[in-house]
């Protein structure tokens, strides 16, 4: 679980939610929210895979 909390990855995932976030609040509701919420989904989903994928690399290398 360490190793996805603090990736690099995961974080800044996680500081572009808190925008999303931010956004949603204060901005209008449009089509562009709907594609923030996919493009930050994106975007977490990657870094939790590349995570995933690293330590798997890991392992198989010892």
């Amino acid at each position: 679980m360490r190793k996805y909390l603090f990736s690099g990855a995961v974080i800044s995932s996680i500081f572009g939610g808190i925008a999303v976030i931010r956004s949603t609040i204060a901005g209008p509701r449009d089509w562009r929210l709907i594609l923030m919420w996919i493009s930050w989904a994106a975007s977490l989903a990657i870094a939790i895979g590349t995570v995933a994928d690293e330590s798997k690399r890991a392992e198989l290398s010892e």
